[in-house]
């Protein structure tokens, strides 16, 4: 049987159903939302029946927290694992990398239990780029890390969160302020040497 195959009700069989359920909560959770996207939409985007989701997933619940493991497993490798950049070239990159939303943010703003598994997921993730911007920022020579860390983290939020609310492009503000944070925190010798 080829995934190209169809079932009885016309949805697709065979191997891929996990990455099609996937793939279409990435695009339905983004456009619309995780609480307005139902299960029946869901299957019916990845093409699916009910029975091959909970094949693949115990609950919506658990396709949530995969869904936000996938985003960013490494924490922008793209940006702090670039020989090529000065550390503080590198805390700067770190606002070239954005998307309309943080999905991370969207899914704490959705989900109101605490110890729901993506909101767990999305605080360590958000406790692991500040860390990576905070190593970063030590790395840099700033005098205050931790502090350091923190604003850029807090700065990105925010224009992701304002971005999403406004419809407009928030980022060229948040790396300009970026900038000055950072020529405050890091001594100049150490943050223009290669």
């Amino acid at each position: 049987m080829t995934e190209l195959e169809k079932g009885p009700r016309g949805l697709r069989r065979g191997r891929g159903a996990r990455e099609r359920i996937l793939g279409a909560s990435r695009q339905l959770f983004r456009d619309q939302g995780i609480n307005s996207t139902g299960l029946d939409q869901l299957c019916a985007v990845a093409q699916v029946s009910k029975r091959t989701f909970y094949q693949h997933f115990a609950s919506k619940d658990e396709l949530i927290a995969e869904h936000l493991r996938r985003f960013d497993p490494d924490i922008l490798p793209e940006v702090f694992d670039r020989a090529d950049l000065t550390p503080r070239e590198r805390l700067l990159a770190a606002f070239d990398i954005h998307s309309p939303l943080c999905p991370f943010i969207a899914a704490a703003v959705e989900i109101h239990d605490p110890a729901h598994p993506a909101r767990i997921h999305a605080r360590d993730y958000k406790t692991a780029f500040a860390a990576r911007l905070t190593d970063t920022a030590r790395e840099a020579g700033a005098a205050d890390p931790e502090q350091l860390g923190e604003q850029l983290a807090l700065l990105l939020d925010g224009a992701s969160a304002r971005n999403r609310v406004l419809d407009a492009d928030t980022f060229a503000t948040a790396a300009a302020i970026a900038v000055v944070l950072v020529d405050a925190a890091v001594p100049a010798a150490e943050g223009t040497s290669s």
